[in-house]
């Protein structure tokens, strides 16, 4: 049984193409994506065999080691001894980088993409309770800073929204909550943490939708043959990435080690001990994660947050 929880945030500093390995449409290689919402994910299963390789990467630094490495995530060999105790829920969309007229650009956000956030900090103890939205429609957009809007309307790509100006207390509580615990506190990031906190923009669903299935990084490849080395006929194709910028979280989860049947050793780890040594491993780290990992591609940053580092104050 898991009992203890984490939110994990994930932040894209490269494209990130976790694939599918199914051809959609004129995308040869597309990303992994949600069938009801059509959100880009990032598979629990690859998390957790990403975060396992940087685990073993490190092991024999400091007190970690290799043994740690099997006691979180299971044996290497023989899967068939014991399970691992940790799990990784698939990541979900929170923010997607938007082009703007003004500031570059937004981290564009929807209602149903911050609910399931506020879900998932409930579950992890986090006090969401000021997280109140009121959802605009679908020429409208709520907006934290003037700076980004033209004549009262915001430009995103060659679309133009109403500001919707009112009550945006819980929109602000969410914006400010990202900026203090979904980037690290170093002062690289500092200006990401200031542009989250007030570029967070709140679109309708459906427009929301729109952007995260056609605003992606879309990429020629040329295939080689290996024996001339030059490129085959017929060898071009398209690779489908998540942008840079792209804010994702998911939920950690931990347990007692588990044992092999018949171990009579009882110094086991329990659950807050193996959350431990997983996060002193993963926080503030950069975690490869999916395809493309020889020309730079999957490049995140991990977070992880729970109850004791809310911050969950009006700014």
């Amino acid at each position: 049984m898991f009992t203890e929880k984490r939110l994990m945030f994930l932040y894209a500093v490269s494209p990130v193409h976790m694939g599918t390995g199914t051809s959609l449409g004129v995308i040869d290689n597309p990303v992994q994506r949600e069938r009801h919402t059509e959100h880009p994910i990032l598979a629990g299963s690859g998390l957790k065999g990403a975060a396992r390789e940087l685990a073993e990467s490190k092991a024999g630094i400091s007190d970690f080691s290799k043994d740690d490495v099997t006691k979180i995530f299971g044996p290497d060999t023989n899967a068939s001894d014991h399970a691992g105790a940790v799990s990784f829920s698939d990541g979900q969309l929170v923010a997607f980088p938007v082009r703007s007229l003004r500031q570059g650009y937004v981290y564009a956000t929807s209602p149903i993409a911050l609910e399931r956030l506020k879900r998932l900090a409930k579950l992890v103890g986090i006090d969401a309770s000021g997280w109140q939205l009121s959802e605009p429609s679908d020429d409208e957009a709520v907006v934290l800073d003037d700076k980004l809007v033209v004549e009262n309307k915001l430009v995103l790509e060659s679309y133009e929204y109403k500001w919707k100006e009112g009550n945006n207390t819980g929109f602000k509580i969410i914006a400010n909550w990202l900026a203090d615990n979904a980037l690290p506190k170093e002062e690289g990031y500092s200006f990401f943490k200031e542009k989250l906190k007030n570029h967070l923009v709140l679109l309708s669903e459906n427009q929301f939708s729109y952007f995260v299935r056609n605003a992606t990084v879309v990429e020629p490849h040329v295939r080689i043959n290996d024996v001339t080395g030059t490129a085959e006929e017929g060898g071009l194709f398209f690779t489908e990435n998540v942008p840079p910028e792209s804010l994702f979280v998911s939920l950690v989860m931990a347990s007692q080690e588990r044992k092999k049947k018949g171990d009579n050793d009882k110094n086991y780890l329990n659950a807050s001990e193996v959350m431990e040594k997983l996060q002193n491993v993963l926080h503030d780290t950069l975690l490869q994660i999916g395809g493309d990992a020889t020309t730079g591609r999957g490049q995140m940053l991990v977070r992880f947050v729970n109850k004791e580092d809310n911050s969950n104050e009006d700014a």
